[in-house]
C-alpha cells in the first residue's frame, strides 16, 4: 500500500492525540522506510518526514511540537490548538 501525505498526516495526528506512543511512531516510520512504497508525486516530502520520524527516539534528534506542526504544514494541514481550563479538584 502506498504511503500518501494523508496517511502520514494521520499517523502524526494519532501521535498528537496519544493514540500511539513515540516508540510506535518510530517503529512505523522505520518500517515505512524499509518498504519504500511512497506516492511518487509526494516522494521527497514524505521521505524526508518519515526519515526524520525514524530518528525521533534518538536523543540528539528528538521530536518537538514545532517539528510536528511543521511536518503537518508541509503535508497541507494546519494545527488549531484549543486549550480549556479544568476546575481544580475539590472545588
Amino acid at each position: 500500500m502506498k504511503l500518501t501525505r494523508n496517511k502520514l498526516a494521520q499517523k502524526l495526528i494519532d501521535y498528537l492525540y496519544h493514540r500511539i506512543n513515540l516508540a510506535d511512531l518510530v517503529d512505523w516510520a522505520e518500517m515505512s522506510m524499509m518498504e519504500l512504497d511512497f506516492n511518487e508525486r509526494e516522494l521527497e516530502t514524505i521521505r524526508e518526514i518519515v526519515g526524520r520520524l525514524g530518528l525521533a527516539d534518538v536523543k540528539a534528534f528528538g521530536l518537538t511540537w514545532e517539528d510536528i506542526q511543521n511536518f503537518l504544514c508541509r503535508l497541507g494541514y494546519r494545527v488549531d490548538l484549543k486549550i480549556t481550563e479544568i476546575p481544580a479538584v475539590g472545588q
